[in-house]
């Protein structure tokens, strides 16, 4: 799990999408869904509600991390435009926007996201908390190539929320590549990514006591019957997550509870034998190292890695490769 999507935000789902991608995930042989569907209203709640639970740390461990990081950063950088991507509510990015605002050195703050309606609303309400900032919300799609406002210099761009472990390797090279592309040689890349850890606390933070992560990832499957009319029976499915050490990523999976048969229409009738599971999100884990050999293919030089007291959360600063 990660910081909200324009799902997350609007609930919005386009059903043949839908459609497409649940006829292609179900008929592989390890069946899958996007993870993108959790998101109608309810999920969209569920997931306020996991970022509230003490066994899921990300959310805090950033938002500290940020508190402490960022009067620093915006000096060290002489920032004046931040830039982000996927910006949703700007939760956390008001402590950034705080420290650009009390250094005096801020001018603008360009959120990034497919919603324009929901941005257009994060802007105004931005625009009576900042005074002095200029806000220029751009609506763009960050998984394919897009282009930002002109913009004063230095910039960073930045990416929060440790989004970016929800995406594999060849999708995370692909978007690090666009946003390198997009950097002057004074601006700097900020990406926000959830650390290694015990694997304890990795798999509390996503099987916590009151269920709320289970509903979460059961909720996938309402979405599917409310919108494709298919006939899931949820209680006949069980959530399981888990820390694959190999993958050094968190997996959630739901796991058929009996031998069943699910009829979706548009697509058919759907099989599972007992035990089989549908693989719905991934929630990659990181080090540094693992941030360089992502960062390098991609064109980026990493400067700066903070992961302040707690060693919880870490936030990389790159610059472009010249």
């Amino acid at each position: 799990m990660s910081e909200p999507t324009e799902r997350r935000r609007t609930g919005r789902i386009k059903r043949d999408e839908l459609l497409r991608d649940v006829q292609e995930g179900l008929a592989k042989q390890q069946k899958e869904l996007s993870s993108k569907y959790f998101y109608d209203e309810r999920g969209s709640e569920l997931f306020e509600e996991i970022t509230r639970l003490p066994e899921y740390y990300p959310t805090e461990a950033e938002r500290e991390l940020l508190h402490e990081c960022a009067p620093a950063l915006v000096s060290d950088l002489q920032l004046c435009t931040l830039v982000e991507l996927g910006a949703g509510s700007a939760s956390k990015t008001r402590v950034i926007l705080d420290a650009m605002r009390d250094s005096g050195l801020g001018k603008a703050y360009i959120p990034v996201d497919v919603s324009g309606d929901f941005l257009e609303g994060v802007a105004e309400q931005l625009r009576i908390e900042y005074p002095t900032l200029q806000i220029v919300p751009a609506v763009a799609d960050i998984t394919h190539d897009f282009v930002l406002p002109p913009r004063n210099a230095p910039t960073v761009i930045a990416f929060l929320g440790s989004t970016i472990g929800n995406f594999g390797r060849e999708d995370t090279i692909d978007l690090l590549s666009r946003c390198a592309q997009l950097l002057e040689p004074d601006d700097r890349f900020l990406l926000g990514c959830d650390l290694r850890k015990a694997v304890e606390t990795l798999e509390a933070a996503y099987n916590d006591s009151q269920g709320i992560t289970a509903e979460f990832n059961l909720n996938i499957l309402h979405v599917i019957n409310t919108e494709l009319g298919a006939n899931f029976d949820v209680s006949r499915f069980r959530h399981r997550a888990f820390y694959n050490a190999d993958s050094h990523r968190i997996e959630m999976h739901l796991i058929a509870a009996e031998p069943q048969t699910v009829t979706i229409p548009g697509i058919g009738d759907v099989h599972f034998l007992e035990g089989e599971s549908i693989h719905t999100e991934v929630s990659y884990k990181y080090n540094r190292e693992a941030i360089e050999t992502l960062f390098v293919p991609s064109g980026l030089v990493l400067e700066q890695w903070m992961t302040g007291r707690r060693n919880m959360f870490a936030l990389a600063v790159g610059r472009k490769k010249v």
